[in-house]
């Protein structure tokens, strides 16, 4: 009995209270509102569930504060004419580090005039189809090359220094040249360079293109990176390319941006400059492009932190008919500025608990409006039938 009486007692709270099922009423228009409801509700769930299971990314700007970092330039470029032995690459920054003539981190594949990559087995081809004089006459000079005194010191054809008195190679010769600021007109007429060949060799590539492609490290502050022709070298604090050595030749500097970006790639980063071309309509061009860089963390689901850049760029062009140096050279050169804020991307998802609070919310939501709906029906329905008897009793 008591047991029965604290039941009683725990009734009263029910806020739920049912009628008997004689006193329902099971309505047409009810059984309508009650599959649309249904439909909107598992619309709703489904759309809430699909939120849930997606990831959205916060961002945010602050100062940036690291300091001591460098930053990586990823480079893919092709050439459509400008063979890779007349191309340097070189890098400088404000700071005074300069990068001349880069070859370790970035590699320059040769390529022929229909775009293929010109491999060994090509290269062996070409030189067979040179002649049988010509391989003969590269025999002769190799043969004699292998005969020379390691300790020899051959001239330098009048550029001597006084702590440099010897120049036992065409480099040696051209280096002593640029040291002079004398043009090395006909490297053909220098004992050095043709033991070497290498005039045969810059002719060999004529008609060639190049893809240089790679990635180089420089510090985080503002400078330049080039692609240009000519040996590059420093003559009074000017950076300088040596272009007369290729006799007044004219070059063509169309080129195609494959790739190029600051540092790693991120979910949703775009790259504004890849698939770029620049098809030139007169020789001699200089191509800048300047970049305006954004120092880029990326936060991923795993807390894991990603430290990149993004970038967005101008563009400007000229015919340069100068004397190789920076400001007078034709190539293609990036100017790049770092901003000193930051972006901050954090991916986040939503919580379990908000999930299950939108799931509630969408469910009575739904019934509370559907109830209303049916009420309103049901009423006006028995308003309007009560009219209807009225007018036909009277």
């Amino acid at each position: 009995m008591q047991a029965n009486g604290i039941f009683d007692k725990l009734r009263r709270f029910d806020a739920y209270p049912r009628t008997l099922e004689d006193f329902r009423v099971k309505t047409f228009g009810g059984a309508i509102i009650t599959l649309l409801s249904s439909a909107v509700m598992a619309v709703l769930f489904i759309s809430e569930l699909n939120e849930y299971l997606s990831q959205e990314t916060q961002q945010e700007l602050f100062v940036d504060t690291s300091r001591g970092q460098k930053l990586r330039i990823n480079i893919d470029i092709t050439f459509s004419h400008l063979p890779c032995g007349y191309l340097s690459i070189d890098a400088m920054d404000v700071s005074g580090e300069q990068q001349i003539d880069l070859d370790t981190s970035l590699f320059k594949q040769r390529l022929d005039a229909t775009g293929k990559e010109v491999g060994d087995t090509q290269e062996t081809k070409l030189k067979e189809e040179e002649g049988e004089g010509e391989k003969e006459k590269d025999k002769v000079q190799k043969e004699k090359a292998d005969t020379l005194d390691p300790n020899r010191c051959e001239s330098c054809y009048g550029a001597e220094l006084d702590d440099k008195m010897c120049c036992n190679t065409c480099e040696a010769v051209r280096a002593a040249y640029r040291l002079k600021g004398w043009a090395l007109d006909n490297p053909d007429s220098i004992e050095q360079c043709r033991r070497e060949g290498w005039l045969q060799r810059v002719k060999g590539e004529k008609g060639e293109g190049c893809r240089a492609h790679g990635y180089l490290q420089v510090n985080k502050v503002a400078g330049n990176f080039h692609l240009a022709p000519g040996k590059s070298f420093q003559q009074h604090h000017v950076h300088v390319h040596d272009i007369q050595a290729f006799g007044g030749q004219k070059f063509n500097l169309s080129h195609r941006i494959n790739h190029l970006s600051f540092g790693n790639d991120y979910p949703g980063i775009v790259n504004p400059l890849d698939g770029a071309f620049e098809a030139a309509g007169e020789w001699q061009m200089m191509y800048q492009y300047h970049v305006k860089i954004v120092p880029t963390t990326y936060i991923s689901l795993s807390s894991e932190a990603l430290y990149t850049n993004q970038f967005s760029v101008t563009k400007h062009s000229r015919q340069n008919l100068g004397d190789g140096g920076e400001d007078k050279l034709p190539g293609v050169f990036f100017v790049y500025e770092v901003s000193p804020m930051m972006v901050k991307f954090t991916e986040k998802r939503r919580s379990f608990m908000h999930f299950l609070t939108g799931i509630c919310a969408i469910v009575g939501g739904v019934f509370t409006v559907a109830g209303l709906i049916d009420s309103l029906i049901y009423q006006s329905a028995k308003a309007i039938q009560r009219k209807i008897e009225l007018g036909k009793t009277s």
